[in-house]
């Protein structure tokens, strides 16, 4: 009886233990859980002071402006997950004289405090210059033959995109950023920016009716938009997500140029157009203000409390190698 009470007593103790440390675990998980929805709430609890603009589209996904965020709190809890954030940019012939002001912008303004990778695609790596980068902050530079066409630079982006997410950055990468390289920071570019899919609402359309946009209406090509359908009109200038969401945007992307190809036909504004088709049937899980890419940093607008990130003045005849 004795020998029997003890075996007991030990199951007895053995229950206890392993009962105590799942109510630990458990405890750990709701206390992360309450965590992330506190931070959620906080982060956006400013959503509907700003009267000015909408802060949340008609799908409830958050559209991010000055004044919408704690940047402090969405900071320390990003800290908390090690990110890395690849970057991509293309300078192809003259436009490699754009990197130096991009680069040197960047490691003022874009993640700081964050790891960041930045994967440069170029026909002239030997015109690259040379700019100290910070802590954490890693450039790889890869070579890409020349194009006679800015169109065709614009929409080949999309094919060596989706080739970098498939064979390089898999275990390199938490999100990406695709940006343009003729363009400057001035002011913070985030974490307050990422999401699964994110696309820049165009500063040109930002507060105009939808008649108005750009979208490609021929019905021949893969990026047609009926008249009447459409949310926002996106730049093709920067859009970024997670690793898998973006590939995704970028193989449909790519494969419905190629059949745009085959069909002898070039959508109007070439891959953006493609990209404002995608976005349309993929929405978004959070849209970008016009402070995240402007147009000329000399232009100004009410609802435009800051400008973060603008492209800079420039000749397009002189730099494109065609108009």
């Amino acid at each position: 009886h004795h020998m029997e009470f003890l075996r007991r007593l030990n199951y007895l103790v053995l229950f206890c233990f392993v009962f105590v440390l799942l109510c630990f675990v458990l405890f750990q998980f709701f206390c992360l859980f309450c965590l992330f929805v506190f931070a959620q709430y906080t982060i956006y609890h400013h959503m509907g002071v700003r009267t000015d603009v909408a802060s949340v589209t008609p799908w409830l996904a958050p559209i991010v402006w000055e004044g919408t965020f704690d940047s402090t709190l969405i900071d320390s809890i990003y800290k908390q997950q090690n990110i890395t954030v690849a970057t991509t940019l293309f300078a192809l012939g003259k436009y490699t004289r754009f990197l130096k002001d991009f680069l040197e912008s960047a490691e003022e303004h874009y993640f700081v405090g964050f790891r960041v990778h930045y994967y440069l695609f170029t026909d002239l790596p030997e015109a690259i210059p040379n700019v100290k980068l910070g802590q954490e902050r890693y450039l790889t530079v890869k070579k890409v033959p020349s194009l006679n066409r800015w169109q065709d630079i614009s929409m080949g982006r999309m094919e060596i995109l989706k080739k970098l997410i498939e064979n390089e950055l898999a275990n390199e990468a938490d999100y990406i950023f695709c940006l343009d390289v003729d363009t400057k920071f001035y002011g913070r570019w985030s974490v307050e920016t990422l999401g699964h899919l994110v696309g820049v609402i165009h500063p040109w359309f930002f507060n105009v009716p939808r008649f108005i946009f750009t979208y490609e209406h021929r019905r021949e090509s893969q990026a047609y938009i009926p008249a009447g359908e459409g949310d926002y009109y996106f730049t093709g200038a920067a859009f970024g997500g997670s690793l898998k969401d973006v590939q995704n945007l970028t193989k449909t992307c790519r494969e419905q140029m190629n059949i745009d190809a085959a069909n002898s036909i070039e959508a109007i504004w070439h891959e953006e157009s493609h990209l404002n088709k995608y976005f349309l049937y993929n929405k978004p899980s959070k849209l970008l203000s016009p402070e995240y890419l402007w147009r000329d940093i000399s232009m100004s607008a009410g609802q435009v409390k800051i400008i973060r990130f603008s492209h800079v003045a420039k000749n397009n005849a002189e730099v494109r190698p065609n108009l």
